[in-house]
C-alpha cells in the first residue's frame, strides 16, 4: 500500500513542477460520483461502495476495479455535502459574489480511495490537469485519511475530516494539513477512562480489530487508563480474514473465563458486524460492554439474538445535531436527480427490490418510490451525529474562503497580506485561513480548531435498552464535554433509568480485588498487575482509616488502635480507684485498722487508771495509737487518681507517720528495758530516760525523717506520671518517685528504726512476765520487717496499679501487726479477764533477785 502512495507521491510531485507541463494519471480513472461546478470548488472523497473486485486482465492491460456492496451512510454523507453546498449558495452574506461547487468521489478497498484523492486534486482529465479543488473533505476512516494526507501536504492543500478519528493524526509535524470536526478519539478516550473510573470499573478487557484507528485507538486507552489506576486483564483482537476465525474461538474462551466484567469493543463500524455476527453462536453473558463512538449509534446492529450482548451496552457518541430541512432533502433523493450516477440507481434497486433494467427475478424500478417507506441508515432523519460533522466542514471551507476573498485597503484583514479575488484563490492560501477559522453555523454549531486541528470534543453517553422483539432504543444518560473545567467534564442525566449489561439490575463490579478496607494497607504485588494488589492487615499499634491506604500509621502516645484498626482510641487510664473491687476491699481494710486504733484509744482512755495501762506507758502507748491511726489513714492517700499532690503526700505522710509510729514502739522498748534496770538494787538509770527525754527521742528520730522528706520534696519530689511503656493498650497512671534516692532513703530510715527496736525487743523478751511488752514487740517487729522485707521485690516487680497494692497492702500488714500484737493482747485483759488487771497480781508475778 505504501509503494502505491510512493509512486502516487512522486508523481504528483513530478506534475506540479510547472505549470505548462501535462499531467497525466496512470491507470484507473473515473471515480468522480457527484459533481456541481462552481467559482471555488471542494472535493470529497467517500466510500459509498465496501467491497472491490480487482481483475487483473492476465497482465495484458492495467489491473482495473470494480466496486459492489453499497454504503448508505457514506452515501448519506455525500449527499449532506451537496445541502450544505446548496445552502451556502443561497446565503447572500457568506461568500457573496463567489458560487461555491463540488466534485465527490467514490473509492472503494485502500488502492481506489487513493486513486479517488489523487483525481479529486489533480482532475481525471487524461490530456490535461483541470483546476484543482481548494480543498478535500474525507475520509472516513483514520487509515485512509493518514494516506491522503501525506500525498496532499506536499502540496499544501487542506483536508478536513468528519469521521478520522485517529488521536495519531494530531500530530502536525507529520500531518501539517489535516483538519478535522470531529473530536480526536484522544477526547473520546479520556472519557472512556473518566467513565471507568466514574462507575469504579478496574479492571476490563478490550477487544479490537486490526486497523489503524482501533490498535491507536487501544494503545492510547491502555496509556490513559494506567494513569487512572485501571488495568487490562487482557487485550485480543481480530480480523476478517480466514486465519482470524479459526482463532476466534480462543477469543471467546478468554472473554468466560476473564473475572473482568467490563469489555471494551474499540473496533470501527465495518469490523463490529461481522464481530457480532460471530458472536452470536457463543452464549457469552454476565458481561458490561462498553463501545466506542464508530458503532455505538449504529440501531442496525440490533437483533434479538445479539440482545444478550448488547443489552445495557453504553459508550460515548458525537452528540445529537439539528439540520433543517436536511432530513426532507435526503428523503427527497430520486434518481433522476442524479442520472449519471451508477451507484443511485444501485442502492434504489437495493432499498425497494427491483431493476431499472429488465428482469425476471425483480419488479421494474419507476424511480418515483417513497424513501420514507424503507429502513436504513440513509432514510435514519431522526437525529443527525456523524452528518453535523460533514455539515460543520463545508461550513469550515466556506468560512475559510470567505476570510481569503475579504479586502480592506488592499489587504486582508487576518493575514495582512495583499488581496486576491476568487479566480486565484490556491489551496495553501486556503489552509492558512482555516487555521483561524472560528464560526457558528446556522444550527448553533461552533467551530474551531486548537494548535493540533482538532476541535472541541463533546459527546453524548448513550445505553442500548432492547426490547423483547430485538429492536433498540438508544438513551443519551450523559455527557462529556471537555469545554468544561476539570471535575466537571463528565456528568450523568439525573433521574435517568440506565440499563445494565449481564443480566445486571445495578452497577456491575468489575475489579480484580476489592478495595482494601480500613484496618489494612495495600500492597502491591509484583507478580500481578497493579489493580490486583494483597491486602495486608496492619501491625499491632497501627491503624489506616482510609480504603486503600498505601501505609498504616503509628498511633500517638496517648491513644491506641480499636479491634478494626480504623481508628486510634485513647488508652484506658489505670490506676487504684475507690470504685473497683481492689481499691474497695483495701480502703475497707484501712477505715477498720481506723476503727480499732480509735476503739484501743477509747478503752485505754477509759481504764488509763489500771495497773496494765500504767504499767505500760500510758502516754507512749496513746501516742502510739495515735500514729496507727495516721498510718492507716495515710494508706487511703494511695488510692484514687495520681494529682501532683496526692505524690507528694502519699509518700511523705507514709514515711513520717511510720517513723513516728516505730518511735513510740522504739521508746517503748527502752522503756522495758531502763525499767527492769531500775529495779536493781543502786541502779539510777531511770533519771537518765524519763517521760522528757522520751518525748525528746520519739521528736527527734520524726524530725530526722521529716527533714529527709523536705531535702526529698525540695531536690526532686514525686509527680504524676503516664507509664505508657509497661502495657501497649493502656496507661497507667501512676506517681514517679522523682528522686529515688529520697524514696529509698525514707524506707532505709524506717527500716533502720525498726531494727533496732526488734533488736532491743529481743534483748528484752525474757523479762518478767510483768514486763512482757517486750515479747509483743519483738512479735510485731518480726512481722513488720518480714512485711517491708518481702514488699521490696514485689514492689519492683508489680505492674501498674497492683504497685500501688502491695504498698497500701505492707502498709495495712504491718500496721495491723503492731496494733493487733501490742495492744490486743491488753485489751483482752481489760475486757474479759479485769481481775488480771491489778497491781497485785501484776507484782505477784516478779521474781524475788538479790543482789
Amino acid at each position: 500500500m505504501m509503494g502505491w502512495i510512493t509512486i502516487i507521491l512522486f508523481t504528483l510531485l513530478a506534475m506540479s513542477k510547472s505549470e505548462n507541463q501535462t499531467c497525466k494519471v496512470i491507470g484507473q480513472t473515473g471515480f468522480r460520483e457527484f459533481s456541481k461546478e462552481g467559482d471555488l470548488i471542494i472535493g470529497g472523497v467517500f466510500s459509498l461502495s465496501r467491497t472491490r473486485i480487482l481483475i487483473d486482465n492476465g497482465y495484458q492491460a492495467f489491473p482495473y476495479s470494480y466496486c459492489k456492496m453499497w454504503n448508505d451512510r457514506e452515501l448519506k454523507f455525500a449527499r449532506t455535502v451537496i445541502f450544505t453546498v446548496d445552502e451556502i449558495n443561497r446565503d447572500t452574506k457568506l461568500l457573496p459574489g463567489a458560487s461555491l461547487g463540488y466534485r465527490l468521489y467514490n473509492g472503494c478497498g485502500e488502492e481506489n480511495v487513493i486513486r479517488a484523492a489523487v483525481e479529486a486534486i489533480n482532475g481525471e482529465d487524461s490530456k490535461g490537469c483541470s483546476g484543482q479543488v481548494q480543498a478535500l473533505l474525507g475520509h472516513s476512516s483514520s487509515g485512509l485519511s493518514k494516506d491522503i494526507n501525506i500525498i496532499l501536504s506536499p502540496l499544501s492543500i487542506p483536508q478536513v475530516s468528519h469521521f478520522s478519528t485517529c488521536a495519531c493524526l494530531s500530530d502536525k509535524r507529520l500531518y501539517p494539513t489535516f483538519f478535522r470536526t470531529v473530536p480526536s478519539d484522544y477526547f473520546q478516550i479520556l472519557g472512556l477512562v473518566q467513565l471507568m473510573k466514574f462507575f469504579d470499573w478496574r479492571w476490563v478487557g478490550i477487544i479490537y480489530s486490526e486497523e489503524l484507528y482501533s490498535e491507536e485507538g487501544t494503545a492510547e486507552f491502555t496509556k490513559e487508563a494506567m494513569k487512572e489506576g485501571i488495568c487490562i486483564e487482557y487485550k485480543l483482537s481480530f480480523s476478517e480474514t480466514s486465519q482470524m476465525l479459526s482463532k476466534f474461538d480462543a477469543i471467546v474462551e478468554t472473554i468466560r473465563e476473564s473475572s473482568s466484567k467490563v469489555v471494551l469493543l474499540f473496533t470501527s463500524l465495518s469490523y463490529i458486524k461481522s464481530f457480532l455476527s460471530d458472536m452470536e453462536n457463543y452464549n457469552i453473558t454476565g458481561k458490561q460492554w462498553v463501545g466506542s463512538e464508530s458503532w455505538i449509534t449504529q440501531s442496525d446492529l440490533a437483533s434479538v439474538e445479539r440482545k444478550g450482548i448488547l443489552q445495557g451496552a453504553m459508550g460515548f457518541a458525537l452528540p445529537q445535531a439539528s439540520i433543517p430541512g436536511l432530513g426532507e432533502f435526503l428523503l427527497s433523493l430520486k434518481p433522476s436527480d442524479e442520472p449519471q450516477s451508477e451507484i443511485v440507481k444501485a442502492i434504489w434497486e437495493k432499498f425497494f427490490d427491483c431493476s431499472f433494467s429488465p428482469s425476471n427475478t425483480s419488479a421494474m424500478c419507476t424511480g418515483t418510490e417513497d424513501l420514507t417507506t424503507v429502513s436504513s441508515d440513509y432514510t435514519d432523519v431522526t437525529h443527525f451525529r456523524a452528518e453535523n460533522n460533514v455539515y460543520k466542514a463545508v461550513y469550515l471551507v466556506a468560512y475559510a474562503l470567505h476570510a481569503l476573498l475579504q479586502c480592506k485597503n488592499g489587504s486582508n484583514p487576518t493575514t495582512g497580506k495583499p488581496c486576491v479575488n476568487k479566480n486565484e484563490v490556491q489551496p495553501k492560501l486556503v489552509l492558512e485561513h482555516i487555521k483561524y477559522v472560528n464560526f457558528t453555523t446556522q444550527n448553533g454549531a461552533k467551530v474551531f480548531f486548537d494548535e493540533n486541528g482538532d476541535s472541541v470534543a463533546q459527546y453524548d453517553l448513550v445505553n442500548w435498552q432492547m426490547k423483547e422483539d430485538g429492536s433498540v432504543q438508544i438513551v443519551n444518560i450523559g455527557q462529556y464535554d471537555t469545554s468544561f473545567p476539570e471535575g466537571k467534564k463528565f456528568k450523568l442525566k439525573d433521574n435517568t433509568n440506565i440499563v445494565w449489561g449481564g443480566n445486571s439490575n445495578k452497577v456491575p463490579r468489575s475489579v480484580c480485588r476489592e478495595p482494601c478496607s480500613p484496618g489494612t494497607r495495600k500492597a502491591i504485588n509484583k507478580l500481578k498487575p497493579v489493580c490486583c494488589f494483597d491486602c495486608i492487615k496492619c501491625p499491632e499499634g497501627t491503624i489506616s482509616n482510609q480504603t486503600n491506604s498505601p501505609d498504616c500509621w503509628i498511633c500517638p502516645p496517648e491513644f491506641w488502635p480499636n479491634e478494626k484498626k480504623d481508628q486510634c482510641l485513647p488508652k484506658p487510664v489505670e490506676y487504684l480507684s475507690y470504685k473497683e473491687i481492689m481499691g474497695a476491699l483495701l480502703t475497707g481494710f484501712g477505715c477498720v485498722g481506723v476503727f480499732l486504733s480509735l476503739l484501743t484509744s477509747i478503752i485505754f482512755l477509759t481504764h488509763r487508771e489500771t495497773p496494765i495501762v500504767k504499767a505500760n506507758n500510758s502516754e507512749l502507748s496513746f501516742l502510739l495509737l495515735f500514729s496507727l491511726k495516721l498510718c492507716f489513714l495515710c494508706s487511703l492517700t494511695f488510692i484514687g487518681r495520681p494529682s501532683e499532690w496526692s505524690c507528694m503526700l502519699r509518700h511523705t505522710a507514709f514515711g513520717i507517720t511510720f517513723v513516728l509510729c516505730i518511735s513510740c514502739v522504739l521508746g517503748k522498748t527502752i522503756v522495758v528495758l531502763m525499767a527492769f534496770r531500775a529495779t536493781l538494787p543502786g541502779s539510777n538509770v531511770m533519771k537518765w530516760f524519763g517521760p522528757t527525754q522520751q518525748r525528746l527521742s520519739v521528736l527527734t528520730f520524726t524530725l530526722i525523717q521529716v527533714l529527709i522528706c523536705i531535702l526529698w520534696l525540695t531536690i526532686n519530689p514525686p509527680f504524676p506520671k503516664m507509664n505508657m511503656s509497661y502495657y501497649k493498650e493502656k496507661i497507667i497512671l501512676e506517681c514517679a518517685l522523682g528522686s529515688a534516692i529520697g524514696f529509698w532513703a525514707v524506707l532505709s530510715y524506717i527500716g533502720l528504726l525498726a531494727v533496732l527496736c526488734f533488736i532491743l525487743a529481743f534483748l528484752a523478751r525474757k523479762l518478767p512476765d510483768s514486763f512482757n511488752e517486750a515479747k509483743l514487740i519483738t512479735f510485731s517487729m518480726l512481722i513488720f520487717c518480714a512485711v517491708w522485707i518481702t514488699f521490696i521485690p514485689a514492689y519492683v516487680s508489680s505492674p501498674g496499679k497492683f504497685t500501688v497494692a502491695v504498698e497500701i497492702f505492707a502498709i495495712l500488714a504491718s500496721s495491723f501487726g503492731l496494733l493487733v500484737c501490742i495492744f490486743f493482747p491488753k485489751c483482752y485483759i481489760i475486757i474479759f479477764r479485769p481481775e488480771q488487771n491489778s497491781k497485785k497480781h501484776l507484782m505477784g508475778k516478779i521474781p524475788v533477785r538479790t543482789l
